[in-house]
């Protein structure tokens, strides 16, 4: 039996190793797979490691496989981040169970959400329409009219929670898919995704990186396994680390400067006359906290602006993002230990013709199709610009010449 994992690791902590082993615990399962996002992250973020260091923290605390999420759908909204991870498990033909994390426990609750959103009856339609008109962002308008047409106040602080909508999106993906993959749901026990505050020995992936800010990392020990202070020790005393999308905000600033009015509107997430605020902002601005202050409203969150600003920095354009929602992705397998080993070969039997990357340059120079290729382009230009946040060894081409990390 094999467990699927949908994460980000940024970095790998106490909460991660209890969801790995309770998920463990609750579903008797054999096998673990990871798909995880790269180097940047889903709420418009610089991963805190590269890819590779984070599949090494993976397969040290008791993951067997892991592959990667490719860029489009790590940075992408909650819907096709889900989207694209459900999709790629789904296509494995081997994964039985998928665990994720809540603020809730209550499974059939998150299911009654799913299903209205991927069947969208009309009365819900309309109420949303209604919300939108009045300038708020759609995900705030979307919980208005889940709230109002579901009418009921036990969905209200279940529908706000940011572990819970990503796994409201799981589920409706496993709906859309009609995917034979179980879905199990944890409630955490840290304080929460975004949350700044601890409990003991557990603490959010945000607070963790917080602290690094302005702390060294054995400010951080007794929140991670010591595999994970290991790992993370080597590469700060390399200097092998992004603190935060901070780093490239002059580059940032400079790349809104140099396009023009209609190039920024081309970027995924900008509409009704954002880019001119955008342009404005950039012409105006010396940091990335001052760029956002200006252009972040009621109806552009914060989180959405950092996307944008990834976008921007990343050369996404809305057209690569409508290819990642039709393209099932291909499979970068990024680390696996000896049951990982096994679990390639059953995929490959499962799914002989699944895309599968382990060399980049082959998988290039294969026939691939143009939506595939894209995407893995956009993993290689996104690895070439993170570098650049390091202190240290700034190299390119990482994505051809970092192999496969082996336990």
């Amino acid at each position: 039996m094999v467990l699927g994992i949908i994460a980000e690791y940024n970095p790998f902590h106490n909460g991660h190793l209890y969801h790995l082993l309770k998920a463990k615990e609750l579903t008797k399962d054999n096998y673990t797979i990871a798909i995880i996002g790269g180097n940047f992250t889903q709420r418009g973020e610089a991963s805190l490691v590269d890819k590779w260091v984070k599949t090494e923290m993976a397969l040290a605390n008791g993951i067997d496989l892991v592959i990667e999420l490719p860029l489009l759908y790590s940075i992408s909204s909650a819907e096709n981040f889900a989207d694209g991870a459900i999709k790629i498990l789904n296509s494995l033909k081997i994964v039985d169970h998928i665990a994720f994390g809540g603020e809730t426990d209550d499974l059939r609750l998150l299911n009654i959400i799913a299903n209205t959103l991927f069947e969208e009856p009309k009365d819900f339609k309309l109420l949303l329409d209604v919300f939108l008109s009045t300038g708020i962002s759609f995900p705030k308008a979307r919980e208005k009219a889940l709230l109002a047409y579901l009418n009921d106040d036990q969905y209200r602080n279940i529908i706000s929670m940011p572990n819970n909508i990503l796994a409201i999106e799981y589920l409706k993906a496993l709906k859309k898919y009609k995917s034979r993959i179980k879905p199990v749901l944890l409630r955490r026990k840290d304080s929460g995704f975004l949350s700044l505050d601890y409990k003991g020995d557990l603490a959010s992936s945000t607070a963790i990186r917080n602290k690094l800010k302005t702390s060294n990392i054995d400010s951080i020990k007794n929140l991670i396994p010591p595999t994970t202070y290991t790992i993370l020790n080597e590469e700060f005393k390399l200097g092998h680390y992004v603190r935060d999308i901070s780093c490239f905000e002059k580059i940032i600033l400079y790349k809104f400067r140099n396009m023009s009015i209609q190039e920024i509107a081309n970027l995924p997430d900008v509409s009704e006359g954002l880019e001119n605020s955008l342009k404005k902002a950039a012409c105006s601005c010396n940091t990335f906290k001052e760029f956002i202050n200006i252009v972040s409203s009621k109806r552009y969150t914060e989180t959405r602006l950092k996307r944008i600003m990834l976008y921007c920095l990343l050369d996404i354009s809305k057209k690569d993002m409508q290819i990642s929602k039709r393209t099932t992705p291909y499979v970068r397998v990024l680390g696996f230990n000896k049951k990982g080993e096994f679990l390639l070969s059953k995929i490959s039997k499962a799914n002989p013709k699944l895309a599968c990357v382990t060399s980049v340059k082959k998988f290039i120079d294969s026939p691939i199709n143009k939506s595939l290729n894209t995407l893995i382009n956009k993993d290689i230009h996104s690895t070439d610009i993170y570098t650049l946040g390091f202190a240290n060894d700034s190299w390119s081409n990482l994505d051809f010449t970092k192999k496969i990390i082996k336990k």
